[in-house]
């Protein structure tokens, strides 16, 4: 079984992926850690004349073992991750990976942005993750906060609100709910709330899938 989680930055689709993979025994990817990663990379260059290259070499050797969630978690990576997504090069080089990760032979959980239009549009099961751009930025406010980080929420929502239009816009068109994925608006869910609503999506689409075309 394969389950695609898509949505914008602190949605909440991270959490509920991990914990469908938890539920259902699968493996899981959070695919936006590799952006963050070649973001981070390339981060003393991002206005360089040369950084679509800088990221493309930067995406072709990034080891996801090597990946550190804690590191990369500040808002700075988020815009960072979406200012490189948009490079072709750069997506291309982590399709592969991504793409063969969605096909695991005993399935898996990805989330990201374009999971369910891109990676793995024959996944088995789709949610699109939403909430209030003011919720998303108070939630990841705290978070960051729960680590000692200071935090400006004013400019976290506005980050938020310029990583949305940026994905949004992105050439590739990926960032949009899939014709058959399942909206999740969490803007006034817990995360138990949230993640029991997502697990009843996933076995629907279960019970959907074992009954056959109509």
């Amino acid at each position: 079984m394969i389950i695609a989680v898509d949505g914008p930055a602190a949605s909440g689709k991270g959490t509920i992926a991990a914990a469908l993979a938890r539920h259902f025994g699968l493996p899981y990817l959070d695919t936006g850690l590799l952006y963050r990663a070649v973001g981070r990379a390339v981060a003393d260059h991002i206005d360089a004349p040369d950084i679509e290259a800088r990221a493309v070499e930067a995406a072709s050797c990034i080891d996801p073992d090597t990946i550190d969630p804690e590191a990369l978690l500040g808002a700075d990576t988020g815009v960072l991750a979406s200012r490189i997504a948009v490079f072709p090069g750069v997506r291309a080089a982590l399709f592969a990976f991504q793409h063969d990760f969605a096909r695991l032979p005993a399935g898996a959980v990805l989330d990201g942005r374009d999971i369910g239009t891109t990676i793995a549009p024959n996944a088995d099961a789709k949610l699109f993750i939403v909430a209030d751009a003011g919720v998303r930025a108070e939630r990841r406010a705290r978070q960051l906060e729960s680590r000692g980080i200071v935090v400006d929420r004013a400019q976290m929502r506005a980050e938020i609100e310029a990583r949305d239009a940026r994905d949004a816009a992105a050439p590739h068109g990926g960032f949009r709910p899939a014709a058959d994925a399942v909206l999740l608006d969490t803007t006034n869910l817990d995360i138990e709330a949230a993640i029991k609503a997502a697990i009843a999506q996933v076995e629907a689409a279960m019970v959907r899938k074992a009954a056959g075309p109509d």
